[in-house]
């Protein structure tokens, strides 16, 4: 398995009830973090372009999405929830 970032701007608040689909269903591609607003982790073994498709049913026209492959071998933070920070030290 593979670390994603997936990360977005939306054209409407994240609490907006028409973005809670667009949640679980990031939440359901595997075990995730949430370190910042609107920047998931993900750990999958789901290709970047295939997580792309499967979220953009969710996303409005004028969303913007960004999926990559990130190793977590080396990293920084400041001021991140605990538990944030333990899943990050675990993949």
């Amino acid at each position: 398995m593979s670390v994603k970032v997936i990360s977005y701007d939306l054209g409407k608040p994240e609490t907006s009830q028409s973005y809670a689909q667009l949640i679980e269903a990031i939440k359901g591609l595997g075990g995730w973090a949430k370190p910042l607003e609107s920047f998931w982790l993900v750990s999958c073994e789901k290709s970047c372009v295939d997580i792309r498709e499967s979220l953009k049913p969710y996303l409005d026209s004028n969303d913007r999405l960004f999926v990559a492959t990130i190793p977590l071998n080396a990293w920084a933070a400041y001021n991140l929830p605990r538990d944030v920070t333990d899943w990050m030290n675990n993949h």
